[in-house]
């Protein structure tokens, strides 16, 4: 039977439910992510589109990465809480906050990206 998991946002309002597993699951260093999770990295899991389902309102943002690609972030109009997000070099992926899975078994990353600007006091990446 295909695994099913769903990420909320912090009040509950937005969920997004992910069939099977994730691709890839990514650390981000670079600042933009610092900025948007108010946290030294963010921390994303990949699913193919087809495989996820967003359920509730969200509103979205958009901006450029740090590579220059466009990505559209979907939050909650509620409590804030960004819960998923398209990046458009991979139009076939969409990216979900793992913390918003609350599931401390939850797959490890498997890269970490802008190690550049990653926090000095932070212990190395072991991906």
């Amino acid at each position: 039977m295909e695994r099913e998991r769903t990420a909320r946002c912090a009040c509950g309002a937005l969920r997004v439910r992910c069939r099977g597993e994730p691709v890839k699951v990514s650390l981000c260093h670079c600042t933009a992510c610092q900025r948007r999770t108010g946290s030294a990295f963010g921390i994303a899991a990949f699913f193919p589109r087809a495989a996820v389902a967003a359920e509730g309102e969200s509103r979205s943002f958009e901006r450029p990465s740090d590579s220059g690609h466009r990505v559209r972030f979907h939050f909650c109009p509620a409590c804030g809480s960004s819960v998923f997000w398209e990046a458009r070099r991979m139009p076939g992926l969409l990216a979900v906050a793992v913390g918003a899975f609350g599931d401390r078994d939850f797959p490890a990353p498997t890269q970490a990206v802008h190690r550049e600007t990653r926090h000095r006091w932070l212990p190395p990446d072991r991906v």
